[in-house]
């Protein structure tokens, strides 16, 4: 997959939820590689203890609400 630029001109929020949805994203999948699939098992230590493993700084409460959600939308 080739990386391409990110679009010029957008508001800093759209920049900073992008790199949220994406930063969560590799989250989940780490955490469903790891045997988390249910987001009550996905508690913020676990999430933050998964993120120090695969090397993505600590998430945000916010990033952990998201990661969770992600595991609920795999689980259908």
């Amino acid at each position: 997959m080739v990386k391409k630029p990110l679009p010029a001109g957008l508001p800093r929020e759209w920049y900073e939820a992008h790199n949220r949805r994406l930063k969560a994203m590799r989250l989940a999948i780490a955490l469903l590689d790891g045997g988390v699939y249910t987001p009550e098992r996905a508690r913020n230590r676990t999430i933050r203890t998964t993120a120090a493993r695969i090397g993505v700084h600590p998430p945000s409460n916010t990033t952990c609400r998201l990661v969770r959600s992600l595991i609920i939308e795999n689980a259908r």
